[in-house]
């Protein structure tokens, strides 16, 4: 901890060793430096005139260090010899106590002096100023200009800067209008500049702009302020701009001139060219080479952004200088693209140069976190450890939590939250939304909540953000309008990220209607994104229509532009609800407003227009992208898959030359392998999977088990199956519709006990799976007490999809009155889709009588259902009956209705 010096009188009572003899840490520094190396004894052998300059001249050479300790050496020594009340030695003293940071030694040493003049005034305030106290310092101004009666133009300066670093706009309007009425800006050069800075940096550019048209003159300084200044207000191009003026007039840029447009350069895409000639002129200007190593970090820094590590690297190994700004620049660039393997070995090596701060830590943990390395992140945690980093910063542990947090190690975090040494609301924040993340840990981030507010803690805008995620089905609604209500309490109402994250809460947990309410509310200044939370999160609970009101809302009625997020979230949806003028129209929409070459809407409306069957306009754009990714290869498999063409999404998996496949491009071709029964192909991917190690993946397993099933090979697919690590919910249904599907309806009763037994919880899957092995097994009693099982037991309604195996079931078996009673006993909406497997079952048996009552009341619903009039023409010609088979025919030609084309897997 820095030791505060005490005030003067105070320091006549130090030890002796202190007055007569510097610190260590002077001495140490005795060959580096020309002041302090002549110690606080042989100062005081000097005589009382050259005393008094030796001290202002240690002072001075010692400023560049700030070293408290040979500061505090200095005064001892001025004291000791009474040099201290020579105005020069106090002045000195109490701007190196200002550089120092220390304020209160500034001050103490400021009250002493009897007749303050206003240098020493100055040094005073700067004290205060460096120190970010700028109420304080504006206090003692007003009570130097009482007391004393004047101020100068370098008084304004200082509180000019104190102005710049508070962000206060007012005082320094303020202060300008004062040193006019004085007349203190005429021809004061670093007046000037200081109102430019400061107008730029309390973001108001455009008056810092006129400063600087307006100067009577400039310096370097002047550019350097408002090149500093544009970025300040996120100007990057016109900083570029003024850099550029800058080399067309009589000033060379510097070191401050080149780091400054280098930064400028990295937040904008369009001026990596300009950044690359600014990296030229360093070049041409010598300061590549310089003992300061600004340019060259950020150099460094500017080709990290810009996602070329190599030139990075290339910049860093080159800087001979390096200092600990140059390494963190070096290791935060490897872990912002994904290289953290060698940001931890670029760690390593630092140790031997420079000892890495705090920042370097945060950072090296934060990719740790990222990348899932925990063994790395352990070891650095080690690191942290042994140097008694964790006691210096309250960063340094929340940055441990959140590296456990993301390496889903909760138990670790939970025990280093409670013994970290300084934990603050950071920490909670950290906790509460790692917990939120992961579903499982929902009720301990609610709690963790809870214990925060029994701390005393106040919540911040980053704590609601971090709790409300946790609320995301309808069992938590309470617990999130009580969230709701504590956003009211502290004031976070009006918010617009607070009530876009409360949106999305309410959707989520099944309450569109109070999401609606809410951006209704703050419409005036809602943004993209509080419309994209509304209408991603209806899209993504299946709130179709939703999504599209809000949508046509958002287009007609505000001066909002969808981007890529929307119009992906709603091309999703016109998808679902098959609405394809609506779709197409949005096609166009895209098309103008110049979206089209956004990526991911090319995949959304490829996934579109295959939901409405429509290949033709998927391939067309397809094959019009330029650039196509993974993504775009897996729409075109798996959409050709939906549509039942087997046989294109192999021709496209075949085409994926320069794409790997993803576990996502092996489940779509095993679904085209089993839906063309190619069994030899099948055996082909599954040998890719062996070879790739995908064979865990759970879907893989279960498509595999499907697709060996429908091929034929229920052997191989209950090996598959059985080799399962871990075992998903739909291995488990492909499974028991296996057995099923081969007649072995026991045996997937036996293994649907197994499941339930495993822990696996039971879906309107699973029962459809069961209800159909017991259907081609002709286990009718058991059929019915799974049926009634699935409401009773676990709490699952029946679907029309379970209805329907019933009436297979029964139909099956014969017993097609039951069957025809079953149905009548249902309503009309869950009876719908449902007389269609009966008349299926009648057409099988040959029951006319009731066939021909269930097509008459099937034709009066739906008059255009081609698949009735065929399943009712082969009814006759089962009885033998052709002239009514004919007849029907004629009648489906007349109606100028077509059955679906068949298409055989053979040739």
């Amino acid at each position: 901890m820095r030791r505060q010096t005490p005030s003067l009188l105070a320091a006549k009572f130090l030890p002796i060793s202190w007055v007569l003899r510097p610190p260590v840490v002077l001495a140490a520094r005795a060959s580096s430096q020309h002041a302090p190396a002549a110690d606080a004894h042989h100062l005081l052998d000097e005589t009382p005139g050259r005393r008094a300059g030796a001290i202002v001249r240690a002072l001075t050479a010692s400023s560049s260090t700030a070293d408290a300790n040979v500061i505090a050496s200095l005064h001892c020594a001025s004291v000791k010899s009474g040099a201290v009340l020579d105005p020069p030695v106090r002045t000195s003293l109490l701007t190196a106590y200002a550089r120092a940071r220390d304020a209160g030694a500034a001050q103490a040493l400021f009250g002493e002096a009897v007749a303050p003049d206003v240098i020493l005034w100055n040094a005073a305030i700067n004290a205060l100023t460096l120190s970010r106290r700028h109420d304080d310092a504006v206090a003692l101004f007003l009570r130097m200009a009482c007391e004393l009666g004047e101020f100068d133009s370098t008084t304004v300066v200082v509180m000019l800067s104190g102005a710049s670093r508070a962000g206060n706009l007012g005082h320094g309007m303020a202060l300008h209008g004062m040193a006019a009425k004085r007349c203190l800006d005429a021809g004061h050069l670093s007046l000037w500049n200081a109102l430019v800075d400061m107008y730029a940096k309390c973001g108001d550019f455009y008056s810092s702009e006129v400063g600087f048209q307006r100067m009577p003159c400039r310096d370097t300084t002047s550019w350097n302020s408002v090149i500093s200044g544009s970025i300040f207000n996120g100007l990057a191009e016109v900083s570029a701009w003024y850099f550029k003026e800058m080399t067309r007039s009589i000033f060379q840029p510097n070191e401050v001139s080149l780091s400054s447009v280098l930064s400028a350069c990295s937040r904008l895409d369009d001026l990596f060219s300009f950044g690359e000639s600014v990296h030229s002129c360093a070049v041409k200007l010598g300061y590549e080479d310089t003992t300061s190593c600004s340019v060259a970090n950020s150099l460094t820094t500017f080709y990290y952004e810009f996602r070329l590590p190599e030139a990075a690297v290339k910049v860093f190994a080159s800087n001979l200088n390096k200092n600990l700004v140059s390494w963190n620049a070096m290791i935060k660039g490897l872990v912002e693209n994904d290289r953290v393997s060698k940001a931890l070995i670029a760690l390593w090596e630092m140790r031997l140069e420079n000892q890495p701060d705090v920042a370097t830590l945060v950072t090296i943990m934060s990719g740790c976190g990222d990348q899932g390395l925990v063994s790395e992140g352990k070891a650095v945690h080690g690191y942290i450890l042994r140097k008694g980093f964790l006691h210096e910063e309250p960063s340094i542990g929340n940055s441990l939590l959140d590296f456990y947090l993301k390496c889903n190690e909760p138990s670790t975090a939970s025990l280093l939250f409670r013994t970290i040494p300084r934990r603050d609301l950071i920490s909670w924040n950290t906790m509460i939304s790692g917990y939120s993340r992961n579903d499982s840990l929902r009720e301990e981030a609610q709690s963790m909540f809870k214990g925060l507010l029994s701390e005393g803690l106040h919540c911040s805008l980053t704590t609601m953000l971090a709790i409300i995620p946790s609320c995301s089905s309808a069992e938590e609604l309470s617990f999130g309008k009580s969230l709701h209500s504590f956003s009211l309490k502290y004031g976070f109402a009006s918010e617009v990220s607070a009530v876009n994250a409360l949106i999305h809460m309410y959707i989520n947990c099944g309450d569109p209607l109070a999401a609606f309410l809410l951006i209704e509310r703050i419409i005036p200044v809602s943004d993209i994104v509080s419309w994209n939370t509304i209408i991603v999160g209806c899209t993504q609970n299946g709130l179709y229509k939703d999504a599209l009101e809000a949508f046509q809302f958002m287009h007609s009625s505000l001066p909002i532009n969808p981007d890529s997020i929307t119009l992906v979230s709603i091309l999703s949806a016109c998808g679902n609800l098959n609405l394809q003028s609506l779709g197409k129209s949005i096609h166009c929409m895209i098309l103008k407003q110049l979206l089209a070459s956004n990526l991911r809407v090319k995949n959304a409306l490829l996934a579109m227009y295959f939901r409405y069957g429509d290949t033709k306009s998927a391939e067309l754009i397809f094959y019009s992208m330029g650039d196509k990714n993974l993504c775009s290869w897996n729409c075109m498999i798996s959409g050709f898959v939906q549509n039942n063409n087997g046989w294109r999404a192999l021709q496209f998996y075949r085409k994926m030359e320069d794409c790997v496949p993803s576990e996502i491009s092996i489940v779509g071709i095993i679904c085209a392998c089993t839906q063309l029964r190619d069994y030899r192909q099948g055996k082909s991917i599954h040998g890719h999977v062996v070879r790739s190690g995908l064979q865990k993946n759970v879907f893989i397993s279960a498509s595999l088990v499907d697709m060996y099933c429908k091929c034929g090979r229920l052997d191989i697919a209950v090996r598959v199956f059985e080799a399962s690590a871990e075992k998903s919910i739909a291995g488990w249904n492909s499974m028991i519709s296996a057995f099923g599907f081969h007649g072995h309806g026991l045996r997937s009763i036996e293994l649907f006990w197994k499941m339930i037994d495993s822990g696996t919880k039971a879906t309107r899957s699973t029962f459809i799976a069961l209800l159909s092995a017991c259907s081609h097994s002709g286990l009718i009693d058991e059929g019915w007490k799974y049926y009634h099982l699935m409401s009773e037991k676990f709490g699952i309604i029946p679907t029309p999809e379970h209805h329907v195996c019933i009436v297979d079931m029964l139909g099956r078996a014969g017993r097609l009155q039951e069957a025809h009673r079953f149905v009548e006993s249902l309503s009309s909406q869950q009876a719908h889709g449902v007389w269609g497997a009966l008349l299926n079952a009648c057409s099988s048996k040959s029951e006319l009588k009731m066939g021909e009552s269930i097509a008459r009341h099937l034709l009066n619903l739906e008059p255009e259902n081609s698949g009735y009039y065929v399943t009712i023409s082969n009814l006759y010609a089962y009885r033998d009956m052709w002239s009514g088979a004919v007849q029907v025919r004629s009648i489906l030609q007349d109606k100028g209705l077509m059955k679906p084309r068949g298409h055989s897997i053979v040739g």
